[in-house]
């Protein structure tokens, strides 16, 4: 007789397939967020061949997040609704032929339409990855597991791409750093049919469209008042245009509360941890994508390494991003979930803080010590925050759940990337003077100043 077998009733552990599933689902996580940080080491390349303006430049590096964002509500309620492993393969489709557009792009704006479109079918992976898990783990120490890997490949994979692309940009050119997704989505749709199981919701409702645009019309208009101020426009007009999108956003969320089948389930929020939750992602992955953004560039630019050095120096706090990460479920048994956190939020300030005292000519061991203690920090807190919202929400719901999950950590990825860059290029622009007969390109961009003074003649002794 089988004494071991679980009550009934009692979650399913789960089985060799499931695990061999969530290897599948590691790969377009790893991708989707390499790509947030991938382009970092190539702007200045980048911006020598396609001679983007700053707000293009800003362009180009975040509405790849920002679409992601803008559509992760839409795309997890969606996959809930047709199904989540049929919106996975549909994404990565997609995702791979934008990938390969984006890398032959020949100017600025094909560059921005491309990666908009990425970051659009991007948007269908992330949540059904997420909610995979969630129907494909149904033991919480499992699922905890389960999610470590999932979140160690999404941080790693932003702390990550500046290395992989500085080894790329070594032998190829900047379009090179798009290919990668080609044989990673290719894989995805081979293998997903056969180790990944098929869940929607039974009882979802029809998608309404009018919450689409207003999720959208809450969204962009913020971003374009960032874009706005980062130009150095209007004052009245960027806080009038943030003003409309945070009333597209009052009225979004009351219009859920009032339908039968919401887009947003509001419900979810009744419980205490999964708004904290969500807003503590945010603010770490907010200021995560901003610093990696700008330090990548420091290294580079400023401390004169070139793309596969830089690459290089960024290993050790991806490393030990990853491992802090994969590290969490078991920390969290021995000293509690909220320790972890609030432990692993502590480590991060200490590593920013650090970080504020980078020296203008010879910075780099700064930037490695205090990129190390923020990835060690923010890593275990992104796995058990995770696992909190997934957690807290019921397998029909998983779609919409992980999409609020992700939504919050796209966008503060995003923000952080137009935050911080908008925040820098401001700065710069205040701050740089240039000589007569100079370029008017480098008093646009950091990129701009390098690529121009490149082009100046070296004066003889």
């Amino acid at each position: 007789m089988n004494t071991t077998a679980p009550p009934q009733g009692a979650p399913e552990r789960a089985d060799r397939r499931a695990w061999l599933g969530l290897a599948v689902l590691a790969l377009p996580t790893l991708l989707l967020s390499l790509d947030m940080s991938v382009l970092y080491l190539a702007l200045p390349h980048l911006a020598a061949d396609l001679r983007p303006t700053g707000a293009q430049t800003l362009w180009i590096m975040d509405v790849y997040g920002f679409m992601i964002a803008g559509f992760l509500i839409t795309m997890g309620t969606l996959g809930d609704r047709i199904g989540r492993r049929r919106l996975l393969m549909i994404g990565a489709t997609v995702f791979g032929l934008a990938s390969v557009a984006a890398a032959f792009s020949t100017s600025a704006e094909a560059l921005i339409l491309t990666r908009t479109l990425m970051g659009i079918a991007g948007a269908t992976l992330m949540p059904s990855t997420l909610a995979l898990i969630s129907n494909m783990f149904h033991l919480p120490a499992q699922r905890a597991v389960a999610i470590a890997v999932w979140s160690s490949c999404f941080m790693g994979g932003t702390a990550l791409g500046p290395a992989i692309g500085g080894v790329l940009l070594q032998w190829f050119w900047w379009g090179s750093v798009f290919l990668l997704g080609v044989p990673v989505m290719l894989l995805l749709l081979i293998c997903a049919p056969l180790l990944l199981p098929e869940h929607r919701d039974p009882a979802a409702g029809r998608l309404d469209l009018f919450s689409v645009a207003l999720s959208l019309a809450a969204i962009l208009p913020i971003i374009y008042a960032l874009k706005t101020a980062a130009e150095g426009g209007s004052v009245t007009t960027s806080l009038l245009t943030a003003l409309a999108g945070l009333a597209m956003g009052v009225w979004f969320v009351r219009r859920q509360s009032l339908l039968p089948d919401p887009l947003l389930d509001l419900g979810l929020f009744r419980e205490p941890s999964f708004g904290a939750a969500l807003v503590t992602m945010m603010v770490g992955a907010l200021a995560m994508g901003g610093t990696f953004l700008l330090l990548s560039q420091y290294l580079q630019m400023v401390a004169d390494n070139s793309p596969l050095q830089a690459g290089f120096w960024l290993v050790p706090p991806a490393l030990a991003m990853i491992v802090t990460t994969m590290a969490a479920p078991s920390l969290a048994r021995r000293v509690g979930r909220a320790n972890v956190i609030g432990g692993g939020m502590f480590v991060s300030a200490t590593g920013f803080a650090l970080l504020a005292f980078t020296l203008a000519d010879d910075g780099t061991g700064i930037v490695v010590l205090g990129l190390l203690l923020t990835s060690v920090g923010l890593g275990p807190g992104a796995a058990l925050i995770a696992d909190i919202v997934v957690g807290s929400a019921p397998r029909e719901k998983a779609g919409s759940a992980a999409s609020m999950s992700e939504t919050s950590g796209e966008f503060g990825i995003a923000i952080g990337v137009a935050l911080l860059g908008s925040l820098a290029a401001a700065v710069y622009r205040a701050r740089v003077a240039l000589p007569e007969g100079i370029d008017e390109a480098a008093a646009q961009t950091l990129a701009g100043a390098v690529n121009v003074a490149e082009a100046l003649p070296i004066e003889q002794e």
